[in-house]
């Protein structure tokens, strides 16, 4: 049935509680569904075209959920990890319904922005290496970085591995032993920042995202907060814009 889907995940995804929490919730007649009491959590229901009632309150479908977070260090990129606590444990209950995940990666020492959703082509289009979507970050960097830093970024820097990364935008804020930039990379391959310091001879002492595409870091977000994106900031995202690459 095109469009419809049961209506115990609906309210699941919804925020009522688990599926089997939302089960309960309807054997007890608390829901409604264009004015009628349903029983049956297996009935399927299109949610753009009914009208779903819980306990007389209206239920508001949204299909997908964007958050902005203010990743903090010590907490990996991941759904879940035995060892570590993640971006997804430290998320407000509020949003822990909506199987959320975070698009792209963090090293677990890297601050800054992270986007968290449930739209996995939004994800594939943002992380595809043809798309080439720019992501900045400030960085202070354990040694003096010149103007032939700047044009080795610009040339792509051979890793260790004997990659070579793609043209990357460096921007020098202050000079000196240690030193503080804005670097802008057009991939997202591991620990790439890092990497393409120690390529020049220098080493990251601190790494922040602040901007991925067109969308900026919400700077009123303190370390592990986050929040829902608005419509313009999902547009924001979705605009990927790649044309700084020669």
């Amino acid at each position: 049935m095109q469009g419809t889907q049961r209506v115990d995940k609906l309210l699941s995804n919804s925020g009522f509680g688990t599926r089997k929490e939302v089960k309960k919730l309807i054997k007890s007649g608390a829901v409604k569904i264009d004015g009628a009491v349903v029983t049956d959590s297996g009935m399927h229901v299109n949610p753009l075209n009914s009208l779903v009632e819980v306990g007389g309150e209206v239920v508001k479908y949204r299909e997908y959920v964007y958050v902005m977070m203010n990743k903090p260090k010590g907490v990996i990129s991941a759904t879940y990890d035995k060892k570590h606590m993640t971006v997804v444990d430290i998320l407000p209950d509020e949003y822990k319904c909506f199987n959320l995940f975070p698009v792209g990666r963090l090293d677990i020492d890297t601050e800054g922005l992270l986007i968290l959703t449930n739209d996995g082509q939004l994800a594939h289009e943002i992380l595809s290496p043809k798309k080439k979507v720019p992501k900045k970050y400030y960085a202070i960097i354990e040694g003096t970085v010149t103007k032939e830093d700047v044009q080795s970024f610009k040339k792509g820097v051979v890793l260790e591995d004997g990659y070579k990364t793609l043209p990357a935008d460096l921007n020098i804020l202050s000079s000196e032993d240690i030193s503080h930039v804005e670097v802008v990379i057009y991939e997202g391959k591991f620990h790439q920042v890092k990497r393409m310091f120690q390529g020049v001879n220098k080493k990251v002492k601190y790494l922040k995202r602040t901007e991925m595409g067109k969308l900026k870091l919400d700077s009123t977000l303190l370390k592990g907060e986050c929040r829902e994106l608005s419509k313009s900031e999902v547009n924001l995202l979705k605009m990927t814009n790649h044309s700084n690459i020669n």
